[in-house]
């Protein structure tokens, strides 16, 4: 899957992204509500290389995309198909240093359009930490519902935290 935005190409990872993957995955605040830690130097090329085999979308391979910005990558998109008839889960994370210049709304927004208008998704959900207020933030602006707050439901980094469930439907799109 590649396609362009207005201001940005998605694209399957290509392995001279790496320099610019790990400038968004060797970040603590980056990384605080997500299931890994930072990336290092150590576990960099391990780390990337999964991002280099999720190349298609499939009932068994999940697909990640690089959100670049001319030449540089400044995002990484996420979607696997769920166990549930139809439905992806999504996920995203973006470089700090292009917040709040709505690069991952037009991101994530036209990646959604394109799994229920291209490959008939039913629903599109994303699971979120609910510390995460940026995060959330995204998935209404794009027209996700909020849907569910788990309270103490996941162990992650050596402490429970509340989850947040959003999902969308076609009929829900802006």
């Amino acid at each position: 899957m590649e396609f362009k935005t207005e201001r940005l190409t998605i694209r399957p990872f290509k392995s001279n992204d790496l320099h610019d993957v790990f400038n968004i995955y060797n970040n603590e605040d980056t990384c605080k509500y997500l299931l890994h830690d930072k990336w290092t130097h150590e576990n960099l090329q391990e780390e990337f290389n999964k991002k280099l085999g999720n190349s298609s979308l499939t009932k068994e391979s999940m697909l990640s995309l690089a959100v670049v910005n001319q030449i540089k990558v400044i995002g990484d998109l996420s979607v696997w198909y769920t166990d549930i008839k139809d439905t992806v889960e999504i996920g995203f994370c973006f470089s700090n240093e292009v917040s709040g210049m709505g690069y991952a709304t037009e991101a994530v927004s036209s990646l959604v359009k394109k799994l229920f208008y291209e490959f008939g998704v039913h629903r599109v959900q994303a699971n979120l930490d609910a510390r995460n207020k940026a995060s959330q933030k995204l998935c209404e602006r794009i027209g996700m519902r909020k849907e569910a707050h788990f309270i103490q439901d996941f162990w992650n980094k050596g402490e429970w935290t509340d989850s947040i469930k959003y999902g969308m439907l076609l009929s829900d799109l802006n």
